[in-house]
């Protein structure tokens, strides 16, 4: 077969069924757990002002590696989406909902990242956010939402790490502590953590590279320069967390990788993806980024999970496996009439997924197709079918049983067929 003169991009795929249909389900299911806590779905433009990301953190790699930044048309400077979690709070300035806002979204954001398994340049998420409380019961309703969600797929395996980042207001002594520290230790760190080091000394802690993890792990830790406020926060995420039995782990030099995060942190892993890079989506609070972005000083919580690493999760889990079945029911008819095209529509509107063979092709071959489908019954409709007002019904799954079915009940018959035949 020729080369195609275009492909897809570095970074970026095609999504067939039943990919697609996994994903969808996956969204689905999402969407649902977030219905059952009280959040109303969001759908942000895929590119904003530059600005509105650059909020984010210029020691962040999203900001400074990764994002897809370019000048339109009309001379604005703009930035693809390379998170929701920024475009939410834009949208809050701007539209000033009533607080607490709990929003939830679904969709695709673009980094320029190194393409690899389960990450991808343009990727999708699931998350919610929450803006206008400081309550921490608000975090641990979060975390458990995730962790709900993440047990309707089947995923039981998995490992929730928590911590906190302490308020703003006291960041700047930890900070002045944390950098003598890796500058006393310069010599073993590697250019780019000394680089990192310059610009953000906390973004050093978040290192996965093995010898800047070492210096990382003598660190001087957050907790220890916390103001009572934040002390008293961070025991009640622990006591709620306790109380609702969602296990977790304290994970003291977890930072994530943006430089908005405050208080809660929270990240989830998998031991069924690489040691590197197995976390599965994460969040926690970022009470200072909406007034960032030019709002009231509200603050906000949220999280974002990944769908690729979600699915690959699922998959070391044998969890939440495709739908190889696309229809429940073909139709299958020799005559010259409308038959096919009228008992199709009268089963997609029966709530039946319902699919054909076209071109006038044979009987053979159309059952053939059905055998394809994964359809579990196929409709008959011959000459003799259409003379007597019938259906011939036959299933496709064990010994393939067929029988004539009035044409005014067929769709009542196979609904309960299909069923039957599921349970």
């Amino acid at each position: 077969m020729a080369r195609p003169d275009f492909q897809t991009l570095p970074g970026t795929r095609d999504l067939l069924e039943p990919d697609s249909g996994r994903v969808r389900r996956l969204v689905d299911v999402f969407a649902e757990e977030a219905d059952l806590a009280g959040f109303g779905q969001i759908v942000p433009p895929l590119f904003e002002d530059v600005g509105v990301f650059v909020r984010l953190g210029e020691a962040s790699d999203i900001v400074a590696k990764e994002l897809y930044a370019f000048t339109d048309k009309g001379g604005r400077d703009i930035a693809l989406r390379p998170e929701f979690t920024a475009s939410v709070c834009r949208s809050f300035v701007e539209k000033r909902p009533l607080t607490p806002w709990k929003t939830w979204y679904a969709g695709p954001n673009f980094r320029y990242d190194k393409p690899q398994r389960g990450r991808y340049r343009q990727f999708d998420q699931v998350g919610v956010e929450v803006i206008g409380t400081h309550d921490p019961e608000v975090d641990v309703e979060l975390i458990a939402l995730a962790w709900r969600f993440y047990q309707r797929l089947g995923l039981t395996d998995l490992t929730l790490l928590v911590n906190t980042l302490g308020d703003f207001a006291e960041r700047p002594v930890y900070l002045d502590a944390l950098r003598g520290y890796l500058e006393a230790n310069t010599a073993d760190l590697s250019e780019q953590a000394r680089t990192t080091m310059a610009v953000n000394p906390l973004r050093v802690l978040d290192t996965k590279r093995p010898g800047d993890a070492e210096v990382a792990a003598g660190a001087p830790l957050l907790v220890d320069f916390l103001s009572d406020g934040a002390v008293d926060a961070w025991m009640q995420v622990q006591l709620g967390l306790d109380a609702l039995e969602v296990p977790y782990e304290i994970a003291p030099r977890l930072v994530r990788g943006l430089d908005y995060y405050t208080r809660t942190t929270f990240e989830i892993i998998s031991p069924g993806l690489d040691a590197a890079q197995n976390a599965v989506g994460g969040g926690g609070r970022y009470d200072g980024l909406v007034a960032a972005l030019g709002g009231p000083p509200e603050p906000g919580v949220g999280f974002a999970l990944g769908v690729d690493r979600t699915l690959l999760a699922c998959d070391a889990a044998g969890a939440f496996p495709p739908t190889d079945r696309p229809v429940d029911v073909w139709v299958v008819a020799t005559t010259a009439g409308t038959e096919a095209l009228e008992l199709v529509e009268e089963l997609r509107r029966g709530g039946l997924r319902a699919d054909r063979s076209y071109d006038r092709r044979s009987m053979k071959a159309q059952m053939k197709g059905a055998d394809r489908s994964g359809a579990v019954v196929a409709l008959i409709v011959g000459e003799d079918e259409a003379a007597a007002g019938t259906v011939s019904v036959r299933t496709l799954r064990g010994e393939g049983r067929q029988a004539p079915v009035e044409r005014s009940r067929v769709v009542e018959h196979v609904s309960e067929l299909v069923r039957s035949l599921e349970s």
